[in-house]
């Protein structure tokens, strides 16, 4: 079987790990998974009977016999094309899910407002806190490395509960307005409460995320968003760390002049220092 339909039945879809699992065995072995029920399924794959029913759910599926019908469909009416001689390897292919990803966010670009305006609003904020938990961590260690050369005072948050609701308050108390949070998939909880107190202390909130329409977008002031694929074993954030990028190239141009001038000093300074092996 051309493995094309089975990845158009899969793409798109936001899976668990274990889900991610189930897909798996379907792409190597779409022939054997067609005719299998659930408890069948469930062990070839080594997970539990309630994940295939939830897997099928999560492809829009009212139930699994309706899915499996679906699958065997795409297995008995597609006929085997041979493998072209620079046919693209398992690795390739997931990959070319994260293109898609960055052409995507490329295209949402076109209207550079919303990234200009949420711009505007970190460089005005100081001191500038950004909120990054669980997955989102290092997007926001990320961010704040880079933006603490021209932003004279980047506070990342990456703890949860009331050490958080401690931080933004002291930030609001030095001055701060607004705050940068990263949230992506599976959105942890903490994410919503740290976002919720952020209102609560009168801080304009900026959130990163990966769609448009999440359990966080609601509370928040401004949304920017870069897709996340979800095709290999665990999230992959090329697109997001993309957004990030521009964010901070858009932050920067948004600063005073002798903020930007800064970024030189620090160059000139690594230079002096030997800081780096290379240029």
């Amino acid at each position: 079987m051309d493995s094309t339909g089975l990845r158009q039945l899969l793409g798109g879809r936001r899976l668990s790990p274990a889900q991610r699992r189930i897909a798996r065995y379907l792409l190597d072995h779409p022939h054997e998974a067609a005719f299998l029920g659930t408890v069948d399924l469930a062990e070839r794959v080594g997970v539990s009977q309630a994940s295939v029913t939830r897997f099928a759910f999560a492809l829009g599926f009212d139930a699994f016999p309706e899915f499996r019908a679906a699958l065997r469909d795409l297995v008995l009416t597609q006929p085997a094309k041979p493998a072209p001689t620079e046919a693209l390897n398992e690795i390739q292919l997931l990959l070319d899910t994260e293109i898609r990803n960055l052409h995507t966010l490329r295209d949402s670009l076109s209207d550079l407002g919303p990234l200009h305006q949420a711009a505007a609003a970190l460089a005005a904020s100081r001191p500038l806190p950004v909120i990054g938990q669980r997955v989102s961590a290092p997007l926001a260690h990320l961010f704040g490395y880079f933006a603490a050369k021209v932003h004279l005072d980047v506070r990342v948050l990456d703890i949860p509960g009331s050490l958080l609701e401690d931080g933004l308050t002291r930030a609001v108390d030095a001055g701060a307005t607004c705050v940068l949070a990263f949230a992506l998939p599976r959105y942890p909880r903490e994410t919503l409460s740290a976002l919720t107190w952020a209102k609560q202390v009168g801080l304009t909130t900026v959130l990163v995320t990966d769609q448009p329409i999440t359990p966080l977008t609601d509370h928040a002031d401004l949304v920017l968003t870069a897709p996340v694929s979800s095709q290999f074993a665990f999230d992959s954030h090329a697109a997001s760390t993309a957004l990030c990028a521009a964010l901070l190239h858009a932050m920067l141009a948004a600063l005073p002049p002798e903020q930007q001038a800064s970024l030189e000093a620090f160059e000139q300074s690594a230079a002096q220092r030997e800081v780096f092996l290379a240029d």
